[in-house]
């Protein structure tokens, strides 16, 4: 059985295909449908059922594609998986919304269907923890709400902090004074920072305190009152820092907590992050979001890269 699409214009074309028509392998894998582009039309060759599947993940994505915007394995899988689920409209409505502009104007949403929980738990929740592999977006989708929360007034501040622990390196071995010893643990801080504030603008935020990226040992006998803080890598955190670091929160504040399990740098020791899911996960006002491969939306080499990996130590 075959059905001819017919698209509106070359951009929509383009962009619906992807780079090196990418997007159409996708879409054939996750439909078990041959998708063929020739110009404008778009030949779907496969079952009834199937054939059904694609052109609704196609039909979902038309705000997109029309308008020549993002369209990528993240948004492929995810209106997918709308489907499937019957949450198109959620779908829909995670498309439409945008969360932000960044400093050049360009407009940032959600790019699949858990991120887009992510971003509801932070805003409905004053504890957010985020749990899944590195590129699923955790840390910037944080850094965007607080930088949001912080331009509303909603906040006073925004707080950076992760563990300077990293494949067992410890600061005393690392040269220069302790901002030189710590910059190389916040960089992935500073680089959600800069995507909103401009890098000359940052150091006087810093200096009035509106803005502080600090190692978690900083945080201990602290009160944060007023403040959006993120603590990033938190798998690296022993139950202790994160026992710490959770009692830290204060009045009209909220915390995102982001990690992943399975890259943990403690050495025989338990990672506060797994110790808070399992004492945390039923507590009332606080959200965990997990996340998976499906979620990673770097560039796209980096999937491969991944589950290349994963494959390799599977066989070995």
């Amino acid at each position: 059985m075959t059905k001819t699409l017919t698209l509106p214009s070359t951009l929509s074309a383009v962009t619906l295909s992807g780079v090196g028509q990418e997007n159409l392998v996708i879409l054939r894998k996750e439909t078990d449908v041959q998708v063929t582009l020739r110009g404008l039309e778009l030949i779907l060759s496969g079952s009834e059922e199937a054939q059904a599947l694609a052109e609704e993940i196609i039909y979902l994505l038309r705000d997109l594609w029309k308008e020549g915007g993002s369209v990528g394995r993240p948004e492929l899988l995810s209106a997918k998986e709308a489907i499937l689920t019957g949450r198109q409209e959620e779908f829909l409505t995670m498309l439409r919304t945008p969360l932000a502009h960044n400093r050049r104007g360009d407009m940032i949403r959600a790019r699949t269907l858990k991120q887009w929980r992510y971003v509801q738990s932070i805003l409905k929740d004053d504890l957010t923890f985020g749990l899944g592999p590195a590129g699923t977006g955790k840390t910037y989708l944080a850094a965007v709400q607080a930088f949001r929360a912080l331009k509303e007034e909603r906040v006073e501040r925004i707080i950076l902090t992760r563990p300077a622990v990293e494949a067992g390196e410890k600061l005393g071995f690392l040269p220069g004074d302790l901002q030189a010893k710590v910059n190389p643990y916040l960089r992935p801080l500073y680089d959600a920072l800069y995507e909103f504030i401009d890098p000359e603008q940052l150091p006087k935020l810093m200096e009035r305190g509106v803005v502080e990226v600090a190692p978690l040992a900083y945080m201990r006998g602290r009160t944060l009152n007023r403040a959006f803080v993120i603590l990033d890598e938190a798998q690296n955190a022993t139950p202790e820092q994160m026992k710490m670091v959770l009692t830290r929160l204060g009045f009209g504040s909220k915390m995102v907590v982001n990690g992943d399990l399975t890259q943990t740098d403690l050495v025989g020791r338990p990672s506060g992050l797994a110790v808070a899911r399992q004492i945390l996960s039923n507590v009332q006002g606080i959200s965990f979001c997990m996340f998976d491969s499906n979620d990673v939306v770097r560039h796209p080499l980096v999937m491969r890269i991944v589950e290349a990996y994963e494959a390799f130590e599977k066989k070995n």
